[in-house]
């Protein structure tokens, strides 16, 4: 009943036999002996919530098995577990536990221990194993403990048949003696810091079934042997070094999982693989491999899936794949693959993607294939197919992308795919596609890019195309489009580039067009009439009009004026125009000349000629911004420069960084909201104009332009009135703190922008400074992510995701850094979750009264070790109401600070577990399930799997 009582936030139904009066023998979960002692506790996947008390359960002198595994149990493993003497199976797995594990030597008789996937750390006591020689498995994976090399006390341990130590830190070489281990069925060594070759003992393990080496740094070959482990079924060595070819693994014939992506393998794929009757997944992606697959690979068993991009394969695509109707997915990208698809796919209605681009593929795409009911990507760029896009494709329901571009398809686009309503992406581009577009392709309200460029079609362009509300980008240049650009293009809110260049349209450009923020505007070589409206006439735009010799413009050189009775006053206004500029622009350089003798915080420039380069469409001009570059319009400073917030004569506010083109001695760090780095410079400016010049986003901020002369570079920005998320938590009184509502909206709008930043662009965009100061808000309190110049883009080609990092802010540093000096996207992940901390404590960072060179995360996780009430860690202002999802918000904030990177989620993750944690969301669970706390539960355990 202690430990029933340990577990009172549980709502359980096992729980409900558990009452005094009734023998613990008719306990549900609860198993005696025919003496009636407890022998076994298996509550496993109950979702029990709270801290483990080992002293009532080892109490139980006869408890031989303790099954928790998969809940959400927390707390440390006290001393008090050496008093379980009895045990056999341990398995407290898949939960919240931290600390270091205790001296196991006492638990003689165990023989299954399963510690994996929580939070220990500190040294593992491999010394004690040495006593527990009836260890038959032994799984502390998933763990951040410290460890320097290969446990060799392992080696003794000559019952073991599984053991997992995958992403526990493991370095060094795998030990030659792992070969001793010849009960070994099931060896996971994966995701830690191995190098080396593989151990030629390993070809002795002949009971091995799971064989997991993915992650690590090993090289060199297979080794020799390698064929002996005949009861291999899941052999897993991908993200290596290994080189050679594969003539090792075909004696394996009961595979059923070969996985070696991303290694330096070449040679030829073993035609023995066509023969292996149980495979059901294969992935060699990324490597050197030559000459055909197997043509009857696949055709014996259940196959799932094939990868073998990025290769040099040639010949053509195996035909039985698909043979007993489950595969789901074929990548076979970049390589050298000829013939056509085969027929026998057009039936195959599992596949949900099919990958063959940039191969020499050629004939027509079997007809049913454009109509599979899950197909959701379908990938034929860059080969030579022919004929028609068929119109089956009104069956594909599931479809989100079209990859179809360089290729020499041709007729008409069927009418059929406006009713491929799930459409987000079609590149159809570089084709001899001809006809009309689909007048009702405004159905697609899905439809994010529209890829048509150079192909044939012809006719007017559907109006329809303006209730495809979710456009971002349309490309229809090079085509035969007639008549006039429809009016109602402008109401498409959304739309960032508009290409209809080289076409035959005519009439007048639609004053709508004014309405759209667009990046890129390309009407260019058309025949189109009339005045350029002047919204759009602009210097972005600059030839985005040539080639339309009936165009007119008041304001841009290359075109005739338009006819107008006032055009003599309007030039008179220019005139004065100007003259007025230039007298602003001498008495502007008169007042900096001024301030610089009178004031030495006021830099100079030293050059006259800015040169504006603009990402959006712009209502100012850089003369403009340059008057309002003074100090009383100082809100913030640093030790690159300055932060200024200017009001142009419209009323819009812009906030404007001024960054020196050579180091400046170090100035003060600024508490506003528009923080300065501190090391700026011209390469500053540079990364921070590459990121965002490319971003759009609504929780990343909105850079207008960039205005740059010899000495200087300036930065426009929207202006966001209240200042950061920082300012919001440490400098307001009580009574202007964030509520709790706020402070969840603005957690779950950053995690958005960060998760744009690592999966939504071409490449992942890493930040490098993610902080409370650098989340900033805005009028309505929404947040945008800022300050991006430490901010990389992850090369495609690089061998190593992660980059080096010259500076950050200490407390959201990832520790990685101490020690390898790289970062990739789980490092700001590791910062956001430093954020979350911050939000739901209200503390800051770095405050004194965490002890010497300690931070937050070192403080919560202090208190959590300790089993301290985690209710007390919440900031006090957060109402009774919200606890509960504030100690949610926590939870995921720990889980993002994980010691190690692996154990960290993607921010895709962390943004779905923050909805999971959403107030009103979970309020209304509850009022369904009539007030009872089982819904709350329930999704705690989502966050379990999440994090997991």
């Amino acid at each position: 009943m202690k430990f029933k009582e340990s577990f009172k936030q549980s709502n359980v139904l096992e729980f409900d036999s558990w009452r005094f009066g009734v023998s613990p023998c008719n306990f549900s979960g609860v198993f005696c002996n025919s003496d009636q002692f407890v022998t076994r506790i298996e509550l496993s996947n109950k979702i029990l919530i709270g801290n483990l008390e080992f002293e009532s359960i080892c109490q139980l002198q006869s408890l031989e098995k303790l099954d928790l595994g998969f809940n959400n149990l927390s707390g440390i493993i006290t001393d008090d577990l050496k008093n379980c003497t009895k045990l056999r199976f341990l398995d407290i797995s898949m939960n919240f536990f931290n600390g270091a594990v205790p001296d196991l030597s006492s638990l003689r008789e165990l023989e299954d221990l399963r510690l994996n996937d929580n939070g220990f750390t500190g040294q593992f006591p491999w010394k004690s194993l040495e006593s527990l020689t009836n260890l038959t498995v032994l799984s502390v994976g998933d763990n951040p403990f410290d460890i320097s090399s290969f446990p060799l006390e392992v080696l003794k341990l000559k019952k073991l048949k599984r053991l997992f130590l995958t992403n526990c830190s493991l370095m060094g070489r795998i030990p030659e003696g792992i070969g001793n281990l010849t009960e070994m069925e099931n060896l996971e060594l994966s995701t830690n810091y191995l190098t080396g070759e593989i151990p030629e003992d390993i070809v002795k393990l002949t009971k091995l079934y799971q064989l997991q080496l993915y992650a690590n740094d090993l090289y060199g070959k297979i080794p020799v042997g390698f064929g002996n482990l005949i009861q291999l079924v899941d052999f897993d060595a991908s993200n290596n070094s290994l080189e050679g070819d594969l003539s090792e693994i075909k004696p394996l014939e009961r595979l059923k999982s070969l996985q070696l992506y991303e290694n330096h393998f070449s040679g030829n794929i073993p035609h023995e693989f066509g023969d292996f009757k149980n495979l059901e997944g294969l992935s060699l992606y990324s490597n050197k491999f030559t000459g055909t697959l197997p043509q009857s690979i696949g055709s014996w068993s259940n196959f799932d899936f094939i990868d073998v991009s990025d290769n040099l394969l040639t010949g053509p695509i195996p035909p039985n794949m698909c043979k007993n109707g489950v595969m789901t997915y074929i990548s076979m990208i970049n390589n050298q693959f000829t013939g056509g698809i085969p027929n026998s796919y057009s039936t195959c209605s599992t596949l949900s993607r099919i990958r063959v681009s940039n191969n020499s593929l050629t004939g027509n795409v079997p007809a049913g294939i454009w109509g599979l009911p899950n197909l959701d990507f379908i990938d034929l760029a860059m080969n030579q197919f022919e004929g028609p896009v068929t119109a089956d494709i009104v069956n594909a329901r599931s479809l989100t992308q079209i990859r179809a571009q360089n290729n020499r398809f041709s007729g008409n686009l069927p009418m059929e795919i406006s009713k491929a309503s799930s459409l987000v992406s079609i590149d159809l581009s570089f084709n001899q596609l001809s006809g009309a577009i689909p007048v009702d392709i405004g159905e697609l309200k899905k439809l994010n890019s529209l890829y048509l460029q150079e192909n044939m079609f012809s006719g007017t362009i559907p109006s329809s195309l303006g209730e495809c509300t979710s456009l971002n980008i349309m490309n229809l240049a090079e085509n035969s489009f007639s008549s006039q650009i429809p009016d109602t293009l402008g109401s498409l809110s959304g739309l960032n580039s508009l290409n209809l260049s080289r076409n035959q349209l005519s009439g007048q450009i639609p004053s709508s067009l004014s309405n759209l923020k667009l990046s890129l505007l390309d009407l260019s070589n058309n025949m189109l009439t009339g005045p350029v409206p002047e919204s759009l006439s602009i210097q972005a735009n600059n030839g985005s009009f040539i080639g339309n010799p009936g165009l007119c413009s008041q304001s841009i050189q290359y075109f005739r004026e338009c006819s107008n009775k006032s055009s003599h006053n309007i030039r008179i206004l220019i005139s004065c125009f100007l003259t007025g500029t230039i007298v602003l622009l001498i008495s502007f350089a008169g007042f900096i000349f001024f301030k610089k003798k009178h004031n030495e915080q006021v830099k100079s420039f030293k050059s006259d000629s800015w040169q504006i380069k603009s990402f959006t469409r712009l209502s100012f001009c850089e003369k403009e911004i340059l008057n309002l570059i003074k100090q009383e319009n100082l809100i913030g400073k640093g030790g690159s420069g300055n932060v200024y917030r200017v009001v142009l004569g419209s009323g819009v506010e812009l906030a404007v960084k001024h960054i020196w083109n050579t180091l400046s001695s170090e100035g003060n760090r600024s508490s506003t909201a528009m923080l300065m780095k501190r090391s700026g410079n011209l390469s500053e400016f540079e990364a921070e104009v590459a990121t965002l010049s490319s971003i759009r986003h609504v929780n990343v901020v909105k850079l207008y332009c960039s205005i740059t002369s010899e000495d200087s570079s300036l930065l426009v920005y929207e202006y966001l009135p209240n200042g950061s998320l920082w300012d919001r938590l440490h400098t307001t009184c009580d009574d202007d703190k964030l509520d709790w509502e706020t402070r969840y909206e603005i957690a779950v709008g950053a995690a958005k922008g960060l998760e744009y930043l690592h999966h939504g662009c071409d490449r992942p965009v890493i930040h490098h400074d993610v902080k409370s100061s650098n989340i900033l808000l805005d009028e309505f309190f929404k947040p945008r992510i800022a300050d991006f110049g430490l901010a990389k883009t992850v090369q495609s080609n690089s061998t190593n995701s992660s980059t080096h990092l010259i500076t950050g802010t200490h407390g959201y540093i990832a520790p990685e850094y101490a020690y390898t000096c790289k970062v990739n996207e789980k490092s700001d992940v590791y910062s956001f979750g430093v954020v979350l901390i911050e939000l739901v404590t209200g503390k800051k960072a770095i405050e004194a009264e965490f002890g010497e060179n300690k931070d937050i995360v070192d403080w919560v996780c202090r208190r959590m070790a300790r089993g301290e009430n985690i209710v007390e860690l919440l900031d006090n202002s957060i109402p009774e109401v919200f606890k509960e999802y504030a100690l949610k918000v926590l939870r995921i904030g720990v889980i993002c600070t994980a010691r190690l990177p692996a154990l960290r989620p993607s921010m895709r993750t962390v943004v779905q577990m923050l909805l999971d944690a959403e107030p009103c969301k979970l309020i209304d669970i509850i009022c369904q399930d009539d007030g009872s706390k089982k819904e709350i539960m329930v999704s705690d355990e989502k966050l379990k799997y999440n994090s997991v």
